[in-house]
């Protein structure tokens, strides 16, 4: 049995020990966390965060594009690397953890770790929950400190998330590992200026690094690209479930998107990077 990850609580620091049933978190000085009936745990007290959250329709067609497999693939490369590159009994947290598709990749990788989720959205922690039996999921905002202590974590997942590095490099042992996952310029091309998406930054993989770079050495940085066949509803997924989502109008993506081939040939295409944590 892997051990149980350590966690800290927010207002005071303090470890919190899960009770027998792992539905209330307490630390020394009595500040409990009650679980939702969904599994989580909210540990956003006092102002909350102010960054915007998931959304149930967000959440929603994401789950339904992944469970359509198109991200296998890269989901796949992510859970070979942490598992070539991580001990075997790691303590695994994924920073914007969403609905917990990339970690129950990685965790399968890695039979032996165990692992926190973090995310803002309770909608998405109410399926990684789900989806991450023995996991905590957390409700958690990543530009915050973290619920972890100093030298906890082996790994650190950062998938298409905000990226704290101080606190990364914080709660990360000596020589563990931070996996990065952005898209590319190239990423889904096809379709972004017909479904009104966002476009994306180049060099991602340059500004990473950049923002990593006290307190990180690089050690791997690879593509992930290959062809995918989208449907209709497919597109109007992957369109909905990311930022682009804000200020999309549904009924013109709909009209939009009913103009392309159904099935259509669309580009993924990802960059991974591993850094160790000095």
């Amino acid at each position: 049995m892997p051990p149980q990850p350590p966690l800290a609580c927010p207002v005071c620091g303090g470890r919190l020990e899960p009770d027998s049933a792992r539905t209330t978190l307490t630390c020394p000085a009595g500040h409990r966390y009650d679980a939702a009936k969904q599994g989580y745990f909210n540990l956003l007290t006092g102002s909350g965060t102010k960054f915007q959250a998931d959304t149930a329709a967000m959440v929603a067609a994401r789950t339904d594009f992944l469970a359509a497999g198109h991200y296998r693939p890269l989901a796949a490369e992510l859970a070979r690397l942490a598992a070539e590159s991580a001990p075997e009994q790691a303590v695994v947290l994924d920073a914007g953890a969403g609905t917990g598709y990339y970690l129950a990749e990685v965790l399968a990788a890695l039979p032996s770790a165990t692992a926190v989720a973090l995310d803002i959205s309770k909608y998405a922690l109410r399926r990684a929950a789900r989806a991450l039996p023995g996991t905590y999921c957390l409700a958690w905002d990543v530009w915050r400190r973290l619920p972890l202590p100093d030298a906890s974590v082996d790994v650190v997942l950062n998938v298409f998330a905000p990226r704290n590095p101080a606190e990364f490099r914080r709660v990360l042992t000596p020589g563990g590992l931070l996996a990065v996952v952005t898209p590319r310029p190239e990423h889904l091309q096809e379709i972004r200026g017909a479904a009104g998406m966002l476009d994306i930054a180049g060099n991602k993989e340059g500004d990473v690094a950049a923002a990593v770079a006290p307190g990180f050495t690089p050690v791997y940085t690879g593509t992930c690209t290959y062809p995918m066949q989208l449907s209709s509803s497919d597109i109007q997924n992957v369109a909905l479930m990311g930022p682009s989502a804000r200020h999309l109008d549904e009924a013109a993506l709909r009209t939009a998107v009913a103009t392309l081939p159904d099935p259509m040939q669309v580009t993924a295409s990802f960059t991974l990077q591993l850094f160790r944590a000095e």
